[in-house]
């Protein structure tokens, strides 16, 4: 089994958390898709495109309520006023579906604990690429497909910045 690959099982095994929490199969991908970004970005180090007081560490440091009100408003700070524009586009409109703190707290003690080192060796987009997957996979969130969170469409739009009858 690969880094990536034991990485994605531990990633797939909190999606059960969300699950039973109320979390739909659709929603999975999105939730640990902000909280992955702002790990990422720690574990890559590029905090630097983010504001001071909304990175991970500063997400980690609180507890409880403390903690998800935080989370809630990071991501509203960060989708309307990070310096980065591609910061803001990733986060515009961002929103969890969160509403126990004990569920935040599990997520980031998961995400923090896993051993990034190897999976940075094979590539992260391989992380994202396997959930995606795992999604596609479950029969209850939709025969096979997935989507991709509308925000980071948005994202890859406006960096690939397409023309018409252009191809490739």
């Amino acid at each position: 089994m690969t880094a990536t690959t034991d990485i994605v099982q531990k990633l797939w095994n909190l999606c059960h958390v969300l699950r039973d929490n109320g979390i739909t199969y659709l929603q999975y991908v999105t939730e640990l898709t902000y909280l992955l970004f702002l790990k990422m970005a720690q574990e890559t180090g590029v905090e630097d495109q983010l504001p001071q007081g909304m990175r991970w560490a500063d997400l980690t440091a609180k507890e409880g309520i403390e903690q998800l009100t935080f989370y809630r408003s990071l991501l509203l700070e960060l989708g309307s006023k990070a310096s980065s524009l591609r910061v803001q586009a990733i986060f515009a409109n961002a929103q969890t579906a969160l509403k126990q703190p004990r569920i935040l707290s599990k997520l980031v003690e998961s995400i923090d604990k896993l051993d990034w080192y190897s999976a940075k060796e094979e590539g992260l987009g391989d992380l994202y690429e396997g959930l995606l997957e795992k999604n596609a996979s479950e029969k209850k969130s939709g025969a096979g497909q997935y989507f991709t969170p509308r925000p980071l469409i948005d994202c890859m739009v406006s960096l690939i910045k397409p023309q018409a009858g252009g191809r490739g």
